[in-house]
């Protein structure tokens, strides 16, 4: 490849993550409530506090090792910054079923729902999971991260922290 094509797709890369990454808002997508009641994305909200979004999927040991880790310091997280987790399953129309009792098996306290076919998944551009958005209070994307490893929790509140707090992130 030329230097030039190679600059260009480096460029348009970028682009394409910035249209989709900071300050975006939540595309309006129809998916399911773990009862199989539908419900659209944009309805996703927390009263202008913070919420983390989290793309998941039963059969992802890391997805399920970030939500449990989360889930120990929740209620910690939520009196502190308000935050509220919102748990997206990207599970197929076969294993969704399997969602509601691992999440009551866990004792997530999360809101969770279904992704079956997809659609929410492709307009927020995961390709892999677990994948991790923050918003802030207006409903935009001000940061995400894929992949889950020990500690990632803490860089996640420390940014949940300065969002409450109506600071920047970078």
């Amino acid at each position: 490849m030329n230097k030039t094509l190679i600059i260009t797709l480096i460029l348009l890369t970028g682009l394409v993550f910035t249209a989709r990454g900071q300050n975006s808002e939540l595309p309006s997508v129809d998916i399911q409530t773990v009862y199989g009641e539908m419900f659209n994305t944009n309805e996703i909200e927390n009263d202008g506090n913070p919420i983390i979004l989290s793309f998941w999927a039963t059969w992802c040991k890391p997805c399920i090792k970030e939500l449990n880790t989360i889930n120990e310091v929740y209620y910690d997280w939520q009196d502190e910054t308000g935050v509220k987790l919102v748990a997206v399953s990207i599970d197929n129309a076969r294993s969704s079923a399997k969602v509601l009792p691992m999440v009551n098996g866990k004792g997530w306290d999360y809101e969770v729902y279904l992704d079956p076919n997809g659609d929410f998944k492709r307009a927020m551009g995961v390709n892999m999971i677990p994948h991790t958005f923050l918003l802030n209070g207006d409903g935009e994307v001000v940061w995400q991260h894929t992949s889950f490893s020990e500690g990632s929790e803490i860089e996640l509140i420390e940014k949940v922290r300065k969002v409450a707090n109506g600071e920047s992130i970078d």
